[in-house]
Order: C-alpha cells, then structure tokens, then sequence
C-alpha cells in the first residue's frame, strides 16, 4: 500500500518515512503542497499522512479537491491543537483521524495500519443488503439504487458497519473505532463528522436515523 507523507521538516518526514517503510508500506515524502498535488495527480496513494499547514498552503483544500475528482484514500493530520473542539474540525473538514504532537512512531504506525487496512468487521454474506443500498461483505464496493458509491475507507467501514447491523442500532463507540482510528475515547464530533459525509455521499432520502445520544440506524426511506 502506497503513502504520501506531506512534511516541510525533513528531520520528521525522515523519521515518518522510516517508520512507515519499516512496516511494509511503500512511501514517498512531498516537502509542500505544490509537490503532494503533482505526486497525488500522478499515482494512485491508499493514505496521506502529514501538516495540514504547509508553507504554501492547507493540505484539506488539496485533500478536498482530489476527492472530488474521485480519491478516496484515507487522511492522517498532524496537530500540535489541544482543544477538544479544534481537533474535531480537522475531522468535520475533511481528515479521517488525527495525531496529536508530539507522538511516537509506534503511535503513528498504530494509526495508518487501522486507517488503511480493510475493515475488521464479520462477513456475513457474499452481498449485504437493506433498502436500495447494496454492498460486499468485504466492504470493498458499495451501490445506492444501483449506482455506484465513492467513499473513503472510513466511510466505507461505517457504512458496512450499519448494513450488517440490518437496521438495529450501532452504537456511536462502534461506529468511532473506524471514523477516528480506534482511539479509546473518541470525540463524540468525530462520529457527527463523518456520518455528516456518508450522508452527503448516499444522497436523498436520508436511509441514516439517528438515535440521540445512543447512535444509528439504516432505515428504508420507502
């Protein structure tokens, strides 16, 4: 699996990239923002690690531009920021997790392998259905009414969550393991976030409930 390491420190980008080829990922360091577009036009990358603030600009709007365009791997922010709500913002525009500075490389390799592997959830059948939303049960492709749906590993591990649910209720520290890195007591933003994204991903009707406080539901807008 490719990841594109955006890093003006070239001392941290070093010891990122170490870390990383070290446990199996092939990597390539872009030192701005100019650089990460050309690399991330250029091939295909399953995962961006890196500062959102480069010299030359904010790596989300770069993240955003792409994904429109069709990426959908996943992203890793680095942030220096202690507040609750401020971390969460990084999530609600755009990253699928944060690590906060300063970490460890065990901390950083933990992050990436839950972001980019494949969704750790039962297979229960060769398709999963509810609705007119249809999956695999690998969690590798996803359609709404027959029509394909792009989504970002995240995404795609929440949506495959609520499938195998078949309409009873996932809590929101399930759905939290795959929207910000299985981390232990996840904010409850990060969750509002990225669901926020899969709806806008699966369009109207609205086939997601909410249940206050407790979690989601799919429901059958028919």
């Amino acid at each position: 699996m490719r990841i594109l390491v955006v890093q003006h420190d070239s001392d941290l980008a070093a010891a990122m990239s170490g870390c990383l080829l070290r446990i199996g990922y092939d990597i390539d360091v872009a030192a701005d923002l100019a650089e990460a577009g050309l690399k991330l036009g250029g091939a295909a990358w399953h995962g961006l690690v890196g500062d959102r603030a480069q010299p030359d600009g904010d790596v989300l709007r770069l993240v955003a531009a792409h994904r429109r365009a069709g990426w959908t791997g996943s992203v890793l922010m680095l942030t220096a920021l202690d507040s609750p709500g401020e971390r969460a913002s990084l999530i609600q525009q755009g990253a699928d997790d944060y690590l906060v500075k300063p970490f460890t490389t065990a901390e950083l390799a933990t992050r990436v392998r839950v972001l980019c592997r494949a969704p750790v959830v039962a297979d229960r059948a060769s398709r999963l259905r509810f609705g007119d939303l249809e999956g695999d049960g690998h969690g590798g492709r996803f359609t709404r009414a027959g029509v394909p749906l792009t989504l970002t590993g995240p995404e795609a591990a929440v949506l495959q969550a609520l499938l195998l649910a078949g309409g009873a209720l996932v809590t929101r520290d399930r759905l939290a393991t795959y929207c910000v890195g299985g981390q232990h007591r996840p904010e409850p933003h990060a969750v509002e976030a990225l669901i926020g994204r899969l709806r806008r991903r699966l369009g109207d009707p609205d086939p997601i409930q909410t249940v206050r406080r407790i979690g989601y539901r799919l429901v059958d807008p028919a």
